[in-house]
């Protein structure tokens, strides 16, 4: 790419190097020339109409805003997503065991706790530890 830029710089350096190339083989350069040529200007003129397009969309938008009485800020307070909104609720325990001294608490959910099966496999019922 390097030899591209500086033939495209340097007129010179350009027809010494097209001195070595025939005429067919420079009419087929020249046309694939042209051809990037119109794909790049194909695409600048798309990205162009793009950002003409984004810039009526925020026009209107920005119109819409003023007509409201509402400020960008209040707008950015109204929309953002609430503290905590995301977050699941917190379950209170359901059941709650001492032993030893230390306190076990359990919600009723998932998989029964070690200290709790052992419990109830020794013959106590859940409501014995129920939480009133």
């Amino acid at each position: 790419m390097s030899l591209l830029l500086e033939l495209a710089s340097n007129k010179a350096k350009a027809r010494a190097a097209a001195k070595e190339l025939t005429v067919a083989q420079l009419e087929n350069l020249i046309a694939g020339f042209n051809n990037a040529l119109e794909k790049v200007k194909e695409e600048e003129a798309a990205r162009e109409a793009e950002q003409a397009m984004k810039s009526a969309r925020a026009e209107e938008i920005a119109t819409l805003i003023a007509k409201s009485g509402l400020t960008m800020e209040e707008i950015a307070l109204l929309t953002a997503p609430k503290a905590g909104a995301t977050k699941g609720k917190t379950v209170e325990p359901k059941y709650r065991l001492t032993v030893d001294g230390e306190v076990h608490e359990w919600t009723g959910r998932g998989r029964t706790p070690k200290v709790f099966q052992e419990y109830f496999d020794a013959g106590n019922s859940r409501e014995s530890v129920e939480i009133k």
